[in-house]
């Protein structure tokens, strides 16, 4: 009697769609500037207007954990982070990022908050991309993820202009939100001077911090960087 009369199936392996994993300097938030390899899973319910990784909506190839797990300890460096796309469209997600805690690495997961990160593994350092109006996807912000921020995680605006920023400062001082995580503020590429934002920030004096892409400094659009 085969496996599937007794009813005897083994569950298939967890497995997820990834765009590309490859190894750069982090760019943002607490572990910029360190060897990080990145998870980069494919596809995104938001289509915001100034993303710069719009190539990961689509495409990609299915990978079951082992070999992403493997895939990572070939990088040899001490950092991870997944990414999209949106990584928590994939319910798997949460069991890879579990699993590299769960092997020593230092893990943080960059998600647009559109999505619940309730479940995300406290060990996991969350940075949550709050959608500002310049996005176009303001109104997908899941606000009750704010009551699952720990002190290791930070919120990211991406801001366009300055009704962005002025939206952004409000959010901020309306929700008490200083000192509950870390806050950045970073300008959309190309769009938005850094140096004018580094003087809003200064001039209302934000509880922000200004973070420029650093991998873009580096390397501009090259993908993959």
């Amino acid at each position: 009697m085969n496996a599937v009369a007794t009813g005897a199936v083994e569950a298939a392996a967890p497995r997820l769609k990834i765009a590309e994993i490859f190894t750069s300097i982090q760019g943002e938030a607490a572990h910029v500037g360190w060897p990080t390899v990145f998870v980069r899973l494919t596809g995104c319910p938001l289509r915001c207007v100034w993303c710069d990784t719009a190539y990961a909506f689509q495409g990609g190839a299915w990978m079951e954990l082992d070999g992403i797990f493997e895939s990572v300890a070939e990088a040899g460096v001490r950092h991870v982070c997944v990414t999209g796309g949106e990584p928590l469209a994939q319910r798997p997600c949460l069991a890879l990022l579990s699993g590299l805690c769960d092997a020593g690495y230092i893990v943080s997961l960059e998600t647009s908050g559109a999505l619940d990160v309730s479940e995300v593994d406290s060990r996991v350092h969350k940075v949550i991309d709050i959608k500002t109006p310049g996005s176009g996807e303001c109104e997908r912000n899941r606000l009750d993820n704010l009551d699952h921020l720990g002190p290791h995680d930070a919120l990211k605006f991406v801001l366009a202009d300055r009704a962005d920023f002025d939206w952004a400062r409000d959010f901020i001082s309306e929700r008490s939100l200083a000192g509950r995580c870390e806050t950045l503020f970073s300008p959309v590429w190309g769009a938005l001077p850094a140096a004018q934002l580094a003087d809003w920030i200064l001039a209302e004096r934000v509880p922000a911090r200004l973070q420029l892409q650093m991998h873009k400094v580096l390397w501009g659009d090259e993908p993959g960087r």
